[in-house]
């Protein structure tokens, strides 16, 4: 599975609304630490897309969701479950932390 990209008409759909744990990336073209983690993002879609969606949200695209969600720096992660936010990361993080960070939240949403 790959990444999927979210809008603010499809934030509740695609991410409140979804059946399995969503992972949303807020970023924007011009960021540069969010280019940098665009890659690990990716495989981590692919690797772990059975386990977690990971949604794409442009902010310059998108400006409402960020604002309602206290987006104030890029790229900012936030983990979703039930509709519920369940955990953020502000940053850029090489890849073994994102999926360490993930891991992390999915065992401890699980228990």
């Amino acid at each position: 599975m790959s990444t999927i990209k979210v809008n603010d008409e499809s934030f509740e759909n695609d991410v409140l609304k979804s059946s399995s744990p969503v992972l949303v990336d807020f970023w924007a073209e011009w960021c540069g630490p969010c280019k940098q983690i665009g890659p690990a993002l990716e495989d981590l879609a692919a690797e772990m897309g059975d386990r977690i969606t990971v949604a794409k949200v442009n902010i310059e695209e998108a400006p409402n969701t960020p604002s309602k969600y206290g987006v104030r720096s890029i790229p900012t992660l936030m983990i979703f479950k039930d509709g519920q936010q369940v955990a953020t990361k502000v940053g850029a993080a090489e890849k073994s932390k994102l999926y360490s960070w993930v891991e992390s939240v999915l065992a401890e949403a699980a228990a």
